[in-house]
Formats: C-alpha cells, sequence, structure tokens
C-alpha cells in the first residue's frame, strides 16, 4: 500500500495543470494516466484539429505555472476581434482595442499545452506518475481514500480528485448526483488552409444549420466548430475533404476565399453535464467531471484551469495541520468556482437554446436574439463589461 497526500485521477490538462501547480507543496502526489502520451502532430505540416481559446487569465496561470513560456510562439494565434453573426441580422463585435487588452484569447492546439505540461512535471519531486495505469475501485474511509488500480497497486491518501473527463469515472464511484442533458448536436472540427489572411479575427455565425465558428490560427489557417445537429453533423463527415472545405466557405460568406483542408473532420457529441455538488469528503471534482458547457463560448477548458488554480490555491495555502480531504475544507474549494461555473453554464445554454431553429418557437426567439446581439453591441459599456468578463479581467 502506498501512501500519498493527494491522488489525482487523470492525465488531460485539468489533472496535470493541477499537478504543476502544487510543485512547491509540501504535499506527495500521485497523477494517475491512462495513456503513457497525448496525440502531438508529426511536423510543422500537422495540426491538431482539436484547438482552445486561452483567456488572458489562463495564459496568466499557465505562465505562473511555468508553462507558458515553452510554448511554441509558432502554434498559436492572437485574437484580436471577434463578430458574432445572428441568423436575422444581429451582430455583435468584440475588440481588443476597444476593451482595453492587447487580445482577447489565445487560439492554440489542445497537443501543444498538453506535450509542455507533460515535460514540465516530468521530474517534479514531489510527483509519482502512476502512467499508462487504470483505477478498479475507490474506497472512501473516514481518515483516508483507498485507490486500487487495475495492475493490483494500492494507493491511500487524504484527498482525491477527479479529473478525468465528462464520463468520470471518479465521479462515477461515490454518490454525487449529475444532470447530463445531450444537446443532439455534435461539434464538428476541422483545420483549414485559406486564401486571404485573417487578420486576427474569430467569426462565429449563428445559422438554421447549428453554430459555426472560425478560428485563427498561425498564418493563412483556421479552425472550424460547427455546432450542428446529429443528422447534419452526419452529412458533413460523409463529405470529401475538398467539400467540406468548399461548404465551410460557402457558410462562413467566403470570407477569407478559398478554402483548402489542412485537417481531416472530426466530431463530438455536445453535451450539458450539471454537477450541483462537486466535493464530498476526501474527494474533488475539476475540470469535465464537474461541468459541461456548450462550446460557443470557447469556455469549456479556460473553467478547468480556474478551477485547477482555485484548488490548487487552497491546497498551497494549507497548514501543515490540515486535512485537505475534511469537507468543510473542499467546501470553500466549491464555494469558489459554483458562482462562475453556474452563469457560464446558464448563459451558454441559454443563447444555444435561443437560437436553436429545432425550437417549437424558434422564429420568436430567435428574433429576440438578434435583437439583443444588435443591442448589446450599441451598449458600448456593457458590450466592454461582458468582454472583461469573460477575459478574467474582472
Amino acid at each position: 500500500m502506498q501512501p500519498f497526500d493527494l491522488i489525482i485521477v487523470g492525465g488531460g490538462l485539468t489533472g496535470t495543470s493541477l499537478a504543476a501547480a502544487l510543485r512547491e507543496s509540501r504535499l506527495r502526489i500521485a497523477l494517475i494516466e491512462a495513456q503513457a502520451s497525448p496525440a502531438l502532430p508529426l511536423s510543422a505540416e500537422a495540426w491538431d484539429s482539436r484547438v482552445y481559446a486561452i483567456s488572458p487569465a489562463n495564459a496568466a496561470f499557465l505562465a505562473r505555472i511555468g508553462v507558458w513560456a515553452h510554448l511554441d510562439p509558432e502554434r498559436m494565434a492572437a485574437v484580436r476581434q471577434m463578430r458574432v453573426q445572428g441568423d436575422r441580422g444581429g451582430s455583435l463585435t468584440f475588440s481588443a482595442f476597444e476593451t482595453g487588452v492587447q487580445e482577447l484569447a489565445w487560439i492554440m492546439e489542445s497537443s501543444l499545452i498538453a506535450r509542455e505540461l507533460r515535460e514540465g512535471i516530468k521530474r517534479q519531486a514531489n510527483l509519482t506518475r502512476f502512467c499508462p495505469a487504470a483505477p478498479l475501485t475507490l474506497d472512501i474511509g473516514e481518515n483516508a481514500a483507498t485507490l486500487t488500480l487495475k495492475d493490483g497497486q494500492t494507493l491511500t491518501a487524504r484527498l482525491v480528485v477527479g479529473a478525468d473527463g465528462r464520463d468520470s469515472w471518479v465521479r462515477q464511484q461515490t454518490r454525487l448526483t449529475v444532470s447530463d442533458q445531450p444537446y443532439r448536436t455534435q461539434g464538428v472540427v476541422a483545420n483549414f488552409t485559406t486564401e486571404k489572411p485573417h487578420r486576427g479575427t474569430a467569426w462565429q455565425w449563428f445559422r438554421d444549420d447549428g453554430a459555426l465558428a472560425w478560428l485563427p490560427l498561425p498564418g493563412k489557417r483556421i479552425s472550424i466548430v460547427w455546432s450542428t445537429p446529429d443528422d447534419h453533423a452526419a452529412t458533413l463527415l460523409a463529405l470529401s475533404p475538398e467539400a467540406l472545405a468548399e461548404r465551410v466557405a460557402e457558410a462562413g460568406g467566403h470570407l477569407l476565399g478559398k478554402l483548402a483542408p489542412l485537417t481531416p473532420a472530426a466530431a463530438f457529441p455536445l453535451r450539458l453535464i450539471r454537477v450541483p455538488r462537486t466535493v464530498a469528503p476526501r474527494l474533488a471534482l475539476a475540470g469535465d467531471a464537474a461541468h459541461g458547457i456548450h462550446p460557443l463560448s470557447g469556455h469549456g477548458v479556460n473553467l478547468g484551469f480556474q478551477d485547477t488554480e482555485a484548488l490548487a490555491h487552497l491546497l498551497n495555502a494549507a497548514p501543515p495541520w490540515q486535512d485537505i480531504g475534511e469537507a468543510r475544507f473542499l467546501e470553500r474549494f466549491q464555494r469558489a468556482r459554483k458562482e462562475e461555473t453556474l452563469l457560464l453554464q446558464s448563459a451558454t445554454d441559454a443563447i444555444a437554446r435561443l437560437f436553436d431553429a429545432r425550437a417549437p418557437a424558434a422564429p420568436l426567439f430567435s428574433r429576440l436574439a438578434n435583437f439583443g446581439l444588435t443591442l448589446t453591441d450599441r451598449a458600448l459599456p456593457l458590450k466592454n463589461l461582458l468582454a472583461r468578463y469573460a477575459l478574467g479581467a474582472l
């Protein structure tokens, strides 16, 4: 039986960033990782189709844990402006200049961040990695949690953190309730080269067939996320790469001219996951294990990093005598994250449903939503307030 202070289950961005954020702590940490390494581009010409929009607040967090300085700037693109277009003429534009910041976000590949996080924790003195490894049983006792791995190893700790994704194994082993609502839509992702420069602009269109986002990548490249009903997603995935590029270009009004395929298309189902309580004695959930959000806001990974920062701050500040698995202690983490998570989940869910062409009152809802976009665009103080909140500047 191997004793630890903290066991982190999940070697994705949330789990590894939590480990990295605790590198100076006195805690003995175990990290359970299912895969030996993330899928990485093999060359400068290869690009990961899964990208994230990292807010300035989370860029600062990644800098504090020693990751940001090692990210390849040639694989990152700054968003200077974002244009949102409704399906009935409404529009809204966010500008970094108007908001008083240098960039609204940074667009980068998931694998780029994962690689640097993993490199950073390789020689972390207070961390033991179990990789590849999978959990088998979890027993929550009064004074400790016991985790047994499928290879027979047994680990104990005062606290177990579930950072193992939206289908969290850790969450399933507990009595924590979860509301898992499928949107009956898919997020279709792919990368393309463009004929014209994007000039650091991100676009989002709300259409009858879903929400389409174009995100700038370095050079004349973009990444797209098309959140669309299941049947339309299947149609898009069945297209040849060239036909899909033309369909995406047409949907965006050929703003960047001709598009050419850069990566194969992929898709993932969209779900709204609410977990009313994310802590229990000896247990805390973080990242997608604690919440699932519609991708139209681009806040999924940002919420996960903010979970990590809040939990790491709590654990780093704990005195030596503090039992870090005590329920009342963990309640501080839940309170710190509950408001922002609920607000962003509710807001993005409401926007997605307002623009859903399948809704019974879709024409009325759509008109209201388009009016709201235009009204917000004209109310500069309100627009800048919303932008700065999203950036983490408030």
